[in-house]
């Protein structure tokens, strides 16, 4: 992968999960939250209407982790844009262990939750953020 194209990817990944960190917080008072209710239902497997946002605590924490996602991503976009592009090793450097510490905690919580399918949610996002870092060749390489 190009270093150029590890950018772009990057910079889309970034923009598309800040966007469903905004679409989290907007299903607490649109009709996104049908679709919120699947994927919490999606987490707990099985597929059984068993778990929906509930109004109170639920919806707090929805929103504070939509919030949180949403920044989280701006972030990554901006580290994309301002550090990585022209430094791709300090990138690396800041991304991996910030990417490692969402996953991390976000995955051992989810098991400790009992929706062990948000660990299998998380791993392709994870994968879609690490995927450039690690598989870009560095732009010296490029231009020989």
């Amino acid at each position: 992968m190009t270093h150029t194209a590890a950018i772009r990817m990057l910079k889309t990944v970034s923009i598309l999960s800040a966007a469903f960190g905004l679409a989290m917080v907007l299903a607490l008072a649109s009709p996104l939250g049908a679709a919120l209710g699947l994927f919490i239902d999606l987490a707990f497997l099985p597929v059984d209407g068993g778990q929906a946002l509930t109004p109170g605590a639920a919806s707090l924490m929805t929103a504070i982790s939509g919030g949180l996602m949403c920044g989280f991503c701006v972030l990554i976009y901006l580290v994309t844009e301002h550090v990585y592009s022209s430094n791709p090793a300090l990138g690396r450097r800041l991304l991996i262990p910030a990417l490692l510490a969402w996953y991390i905690p976000d995955s051992l919580g989810s098991l400790a939750a009992g929706a062990w399918f948000n660990v299998v949610m998380n791993t392709p996002f994870l994968a879609l953020f690490l995927a450039p870092l690690m598989l870009a060749r560095p732009a010296a390489a490029q231009t020989a």
